[in-house]
């Protein structure tokens, strides 16, 4: 089986996902131990790469800016993933959470202590602002740093109302509790700026990358002047949501919760005994009140989430752009053909016909213009595809890409991934994360999504070395490989298509993005 070696590293390392953080040994392995501005780590070396699971980068107490972290003595032993954001998702279980000991991120290199300068790729996790770790196995960094001889770093950080509850109303001492959870990647940056050399990593070359929630923290990052210099590339996977916080809306929300819980801004320092379950509940009371809940297949998001306040976050990234600040930096964006939207793929006998009495639900006598402009757009399409085609991400992808290529001459690639999972069991069709595991060259650790086939591992080598060819020169072309893939512009609308065969498409469905969802 390919990469049966890895496979074995990724069982052995997962079983991380239940540790409490890395751990202090007296006699670890000398050649895997580096020196940290905190102190020594020692980590895993399997097949030639070395992975430092679980390693501090900050600590912080509720609803503060995060602090450098505890220093130690002796070697710590990091050699499984630490403890998650406190969440409420069934799987991750209360055991697994650390409200104080979340701040750790992950490391995967080929050499340590060697003096070589190699691109850095830091992921950050989905899941909105709400949920998700740095632990999933499809993100593990041993592949890419193995393939493209980089140095590949994830980040665990706080989410939801721990990461994002604005009480800057009630003083000075809260002002930029609105966005800690952003704050806390800002000092995950730092840390790789003053660390990651020891790892063989170039901090002068960094790379900053996520997918959907990850992709809108991407985008935030480029937006914070205190993240100026430590990052240098950005990709964006599915992560065009529209975050709709401003300070005033971000206020109110932080008022009602003390509201809910029975405190006056007067008693805000309470809220750091109240237990995270019951802060939760207020929380979502609080945003019930203002807002009601988000309709599903939104573009835009509120609730707990960064806030635009003008000082910490100059404005919410995809409005349509990003802030003068990153106007130099290199973007690589895209997203998949279906996303999140509910799939056809599984009525193998659905006719046109059929197709068509559904579609007249939604479009009524502009059915067979719809029809008319999909198969401009896809000229293969079957009845299915017409029924499951994205209308969420893919069209602020162009309106941003198109706003990115206008404030700024810094390079600009898209990608559109149409490739189709055939797993029985998985949502089939080209969905919402399938970019993930064959970006990162991790087919044999997401085979439940894309099979683990001859067909699938063909395209993330094609992936994969395009994103680490982003990475290395800031240019995705794989020569003999990919055909040549220039940089984006509204007019030329240049996207990688990327399907069993690949190709490059010109705004090919412009058109129809725009007649199903109207955008300025």
């Amino acid at each position: 089986m390919k990469h049966y070696s890895r496979l074995v590293f990724a069982l052995f390392v997962g079983v991380g996902l239940f540790s409490m953080g890395c751990n202090k040994k007296s006699d670890p392995n000398q050649n895997s131990v580096v020196e940290t501005t905190a102190g020594s780590v020692s980590g895993i070396l399997n097949d030639n790469v070395y992975a430092f699971l679980g390693i501090p980068y900050a600590k912080a107490e509720r609803f503060m800016p995060p602090q450098d972290p505890d220093a130690w003595e002796g070697v710590r032993e990091c050699t499984t993933f630490g403890p998650v954001a406190r969440q409420i998702v069934p799987w991750y279980p209360d055991s697994v959470q650390n409200e104080k000991e979340l701040f750790s991120l992950n490391v995967w290199t080929q050499g340590v202590n060697d003096g070589k300068q190699r691109p850095v790729l830091v992921w950050l996790h989905g899941g909105g602002f709400h949920t998700g770790a740095s632990n999933d196995p499809m993100t593990y960094g041993e592949a890419m740093a193995r393939k493209g001889d980089i140095v590949m770093v994830s980040v665990n950080h706080r989410l939801n109302i721990l990461g994002f509850l604005d009480l800057s109303a009630c003083g000075e001492k809260y002002a930029q509790s609105a966005n800690v959870g952003m704050l806390d990647i800002v000092k995950s940056l730092e840390w790789v700026h003053n660390n990651i050399a020891q790892f063989g990593g170039n901090p002068s070359d960094v790379t900053i990358v996520g997918e959907s929630g990850g992709g809108g923290k991407v985008g935030t990052i480029m937006c914070m002047p205190s993240a100026q210099g430590l990052f240098h590339k950005a990709i964006i996977q599915s992560g065009t949501l529209l975050n709709t916080m401003t300070k005033e809306s971000s206020q109110q929300l932080g008022l009602a919760v003390l509201e809910q819980l029975g405190l006056s801004p007067e008693e805000v320092g309470k809220l750091d005994t109240i237990p995270y379950h019951d802060l939760v509940i207020a929380g979502n009371e609080a945003i019930a009140k203002i807002s009601g809940p988000r309709r599903p297949g939104s573009p835009t998001m509120f609730g707990f989430a960064p806030s635009a306040d003008g000082v910490i976050l100059l404005q919410q990234p995809f409005s349509p752009g990003f802030a003068e600040i990153s106007k130099d930096i290199p973007v690589m964006i895209g997203s998949t053909l279906n996303e999140m939207m509910p799939v056809a793929y599984g009525e193998k006998d659905l006719t046109l016909q059929q197709a068509k009495d559904r579609l007249a639900k939604i479009y009524g006598d502009k059915t067979d213009q719809y029809i008319e402009l999909f198969a401009k757009a896809y000229p293969d399409y079957t009845p299915q595809d017409l029924l499951s085609i994205d209308t969420v991400f893919r069209p602020y992808t162009i309106r941003t890409a198109d706003a990115r290529a206008e404030e700024s001459d810094a390079p600009l690639y898209v990608y559109f991934l149409a490739w189709k999972s055939q797993v029985e069991n998985a949502s089939k069709g080209s969905f919402h994360g399938l970019d993930i595991p064959l970006a990162f060259y991790n087919v044999d650790l997401r085979e439940d999504w894309t099979g683990n086939t001859e067909e699938a591992w063909a395209l993330s080598d094609k992936m994969s070395s395009a994103w680490l060819n982003f990475v290395k020169n800031t240019n995705p072309n794989v020569e003999g490989v990919l055909p040549s893939w220039e940089p984006y512009t509204a007019e030329n609308g240049s996207t990688m298509y990327f399907d069993n065969e690949c190709r490059i498409v010109n705004n090919h469905d412009r058109e129809l993005m725009q007649f199903m969802v109207p955008i300025k």
